[in-house]
């Protein structure tokens, strides 16, 4: 490498911080609080770099009443219990709970470089946690874990850059999706609640059936053979009650089919037609009504069909039993195809973000060893 690098401890790099609970059985630590408080959970459906708030803010009251301390911009959060190893950079002052050790980058360290420099020692720094319970990563191991980063601060800003511009463009995508997928529901609600194009009246013909009648429903499976991390063998997504769980090396599914929790979480609605396996914690549903199906899927309110003590459990039957009210099969097809070109163009920006992801992945160790020469980069 000819960029100069050095092996130094996450301590030297900036101030491990720890963070707290107020107590929760006082209201006032809580309630019209507007100072940010992130916990572990915050992050566990978070897919962006940058976090503003969680949940639940905090109050003065509640920050002064606990050892939690304030965060400034561009700390690197870094989950260090339940689970170790959820990442994100504070946009804004804030404060974290219990569960994370962050990292206040000094002067002479750039936080986009630190934040993938703790992606790429996640899992060093995971084995380095203890316990018995669960595992966690004490304050004194996370400032003992030694890395190697570039002496040169514009080194850094370069590595930081090269990937920070492939993020750029995956979170500018599911912006798009975002705005795509609300272009969708409000769609749906102008049709087929508000009945907006047919002068506010529900038309003749539409009838009261429920959601069985139009839809195919099955249980995901068990894979024989899994891996966590995507191979050349385990290269098919494996899919869980909420994301990609993993990756298994046989295809269940090559169709167009959405995904939902059967048992854990509920209500998150995933959509696949390319090669894949869902778990058996989900519901695979298919319907030569895809698009419509699946706004109704989003409406449904899941938590009120759970049917388990010990953990949420929904039935095929209870989710067939839906109500709802079905158009005729000319208003559909317009639906099913002016909806269909917006989300033609959603699971096109997911296979970029998957092609943009996988670049970013095969980067990082290759950046962070030294081993792609950034010295004659210009930022």
């Amino acid at each position: 490498m000819s960029a100069e690098w050095k092996e130094c401890t996450i301590a030297e790099l900036g101030n491990v911080a720890g963070g707290a609970t107020p107590s929760t059985k006082e209201p006032q630590n809580y309630d019209g609080g507007n100072i940010s408080w992130i916990t572990p959970k915050d992050l566990s459906t978070f897919s962006g770099r940058y976090i503003s708030r969680g949940e639940r803010n905090i109050t003065e009251k509640g920050l002064k009443s606990c050892s939690a301390q304030m965060l400034p911009k561009h700390s690197i959060l870094f989950s260090s219990r339940a689970p170790i190893g959820y990442i994100a950079i504070a946009d804004c002052p804030l404060c974290t709970n219990q569960g994370f050790k962050s990292v206040i980058p000094n002067e002479n360290i750039d936080y986009l470089f630190l934040y993938y420099l703790l992606k790429y020692n996640k899992g060093k720094i995971e084995n380095m946690g203890s316990g018995t319970t669960f595992k966690e990563v004490s304050g004194a191991t996370m400032k003992s874990i030694k890395v190697s980063v570039p002496i040169s601060k514009c080194t850094q800003r370069i590595i930081g850059n090269i990937l920070g511009k492939i993020d750029d463009k995956i979170e500018s995508n599911n912006r798009a999706n975002n705005i795509l997928q609300q272009q969708a529901q409000a769609l749906f609600k102008a049709w087929f609640v508000n009945y907006i194009p047919f002068g506010g009246v529900m038309p003749d013909g539409w009838i009261n059936t429920e959601l069985g009648k139009i839809i195919d429903i099955t249980s995901g499976k068990r894979p024989i053979e899994r891996s966590i991390e995507k191979t050349q063998e385990f290269s098919i997504p494996l899919v869980g009650a909420t994301s990609v769980m993993g990756f298994t090396n046989a295809v269940l599914y090559n169709e167009k089919i959405l995904v939902t929790g059967r048992v854990g979480t509920h209500g998150v609605i995933q959509r696949f037609s390319k090669s894949c396996w869902a778990s058996d914690n989900t519901f695979v549903i298919k319907s030569k009504y895809y698009e419509f199906v699946c706004q109704i899927l989003h409406a449904i309110d899941f938590q009120s069909m759970n049917r388990g003590s010990t953990q949420p459990l929904i039935t095929q039957s209870d989710l067939k039993k839906i109500p709802l009210i079905l158009p005729t099969a000319d208003i559909l097809g317009k639906f099913e195809s002016i909806v269909g070109v917006l989300m033609a163009q959603y699971e096109q920006n997911i296979s970029e973000n998957d092609k943009l992801a996988t670049l970013r992945d095969t980067l990082l160790p290759k950046l962070m060893s030294g081993e792609i020469d950034v010295s004659n980069v210009k930022i």
